[in-house]
């Protein structure tokens, strides 16, 4: 039998990462899961300690008005839900946030590119597929 308890959606405030966040919240009352959701600040290279306060004091905030409409969703779900804000890479973070929380599923958004910006970036969704120690659900 398939038993998935922790979930990671990884949300940046985009319209699709609202929709992997309610596929979640489904999924986690189906499953009786927790949810983890990290968004992840992303700093200007070479980041100073200083830049790296500052960038994740800013992320944090602009991140909790979110994270309060988040929570407020899945508690009328029945549904506990954590809240985290990472600086760093998107794609790293997400699966090291997995790893140390060892969760069963990462939840995300797919974010549509170009195909030179794919070509020269890469997307954080296949870069996540690549790494992650679990199973990665792509809501589209």
């Amino acid at each position: 039998m398939l038993v998935l308890k922790r979930f990671l959606v990884a949300y940046d405030g985009s319209p699709n990462a609202k929709r992997a966040f309610d596929y979640a919240l489904e999924l986690a009352k189906a499953f009786d899961a927790d949810v983890f959701v990290l968004s992840v600040a992303r700093p200007p290279e070479p980041a100073t300690l200083v830049e790296t306060k500052a960038l994740l004091d800013a992320a944090t905030e602009q991140f909790e008005s979110d994270f309060q409409k988040l929570r407020e969703a899945a508690e009328a779900a029945g549904i506990e839900l954590n809240a985290t804000v990472a600086v760093g890479h998107p794609a790293e973070q997400i699966v090291h946030h997995a790893a140390e929380r060892k969760c069963d599923l990462i939840v995300m958004g797919h974010r549509g590119k170009s195909i030179v910006q794919r070509w020269l970036l890469g997307s954080v969704s296949k870069r996540v597929l690549s790494y992650a120690p679990c199973s990665v659900l792509v809501v589209r």
